[in-house]
């Protein structure tokens, strides 16, 4: 709009320029070409190569009238229009316009050097304005693009970060729920346990009895710590939320809960742990605890549980072994279908540190759970 106010009225005020003025039949036409080729303008945003091709036409058509009015102000326009139609279009395409706009000044320029109203160098110059308009608007254009691609690929990857925050989310969801899983698992079946062996003896062996009690309490106490310290991960100001987690140097803790319940365990612990990982030590601790709790739920006639731990050969190597029977329906004393967390569990901490695990039967009897951990080139 700013070209259209600016340019029109200079141009009707330089048509007293024109020699022919006196013929109102010559002037009148050159006015009204003057004003439709300015006019048209406005039409671009419609369709810009139609609009230009209109506007050629009337650049044409004031030939007609004689050469004197082969090109005027009003024709300023047709660099607007090229412009415009450089900065929405392919170079491709819009390379076109501005060689359809060059052929009608060179007719144009050829006309007015005849009457030698302009010189060579001023229709080269002409020429050169041409392209610099088609230059510019191209320039315009890949800013534009440019500017477009750096706003998409910026929202690409704001897109990705809130899909990366919310997988994040999704697997420290799955962390905690599978160590509440096991705290709870764990907590409860020696709870379980322990209670159901004071009750017997509640009159008989009221010392023994008491002893299970205490054993339940402290076992309550540590499950209840551990899952205020788990729920704390969700809250930064919850107290004791930066608390270690427990690993391999807690398993005698383990062992004497199950021992307390009547399950005999044995621990074997060997190599250096210095290069085992804090994620390591807390993932052989829940693969322990996850077998000493299946044992207790689903095992029978069980004499004898070795609980070994062996790293060497940049191996981490936790077995856990009985020798009791399946009982509860389970066929290898592991809980597949109660709850779902127990075996997934074992296998989602083994295979976050590309390790191995063995869940079954033993060739000479009883049950085994086996787990290889590399602690060299870890995850």
């Amino acid at each position: 709009m700013l070209v259209i106010v600016l340019l029109l009225p200079y141009a009707l005020v330089t048509l007293p320029l024109y020699p022919f003025l006196d013929d109102p039949w010559r002037a009148g036409w050159l006015f009204v070409i003057a004003v439709a080729l300015v006019g048209t303008f406005l039409l671009r945003r419609l369709h810009r190569p139609a609009t230009l091709a209109v506007m050629l036409l009337l650049a044409s058509g004031q030939m007609l009238i004689g050469p004197e009015a082969a090109f005027t102000f009003a024709d300023l326009v047709l660099l607007f229009a090229v412009h415009g139609i450089a900065s929405r279009h392919r170079w491709q395409h819009s390379m076109w316009a501005a060689v359809a706009v060059l052929l009608w000044l060179v007719v144009a320029a050829a006309q007015l050097m005849q009457l030698g109203w302009i010189n060579i160098g001023q229709a080269v110059a002409y020429c050169a304005l041409v392209g610099w308009m088609w230059t510019w608007g191209t320039l315009v254009r890949i800013r534009r693009e440019h500017l477009a691609s750096v706003s998409d690929r910026a929202d690409q990857l704001e897109r990705e970060r809130e899909a990366l925050a919310e997988v994040a989310v999704a697997r420290e969801r799955a962390r905690i729920a599978r160590e509440i899983h096991d705290i709870v698992s764990h907590g409860l079946g020696v709870v379980v346990v322990l209670s159901e062996g004071a009750a017997a003896p509640v009159d008989t062996a009221p010392a023994r009895a008491r002893q299970a009690m205490l054993t339940v309490r402290d076992t309550g106490r540590t499950a209840l710590a551990e899952m205020r310290h788990m729920l704390g991960v969700l809250r930064e100001d919850e107290p004791g939320s930066q608390a270690p987690q427990p690993g391999i140097a807690q398993l005698d803790r383990l062992v004497a809960e199950s021992a307390s319940a009547g399950v005999p365990v044995t621990l074997s612990v060997r190599g250096d742990l210095a290069d085992v990982s804090t994620g390591q030590h807390l993932a052989a601790y829940r693969i322990v605890q996850e077998a000493l709790t299946n044992v207790r739920r689903h095992a029978e006639s069980v004499e004898r549980v070795e609980v070994r731990v062996d790293h060497r050969a940049g191996q981490l190597e936790v077995q856990v072994t009985n020798d009791g029977r399946a009982g509860g329906g389970s066929r290898d004393g592991v809980d597949h279908d109660r709850g779902g967390h127990g075996l997934v569990g074992m296998r989602e901490r083994v295979s976050a540190y590309d390790g191995t695990l063995r869940v079954g039967p033993r060739p000479g009897g009883g049950y085994e759970v086996s787990a290889v951990l590399p602690t060299s080139g870890e995850r």
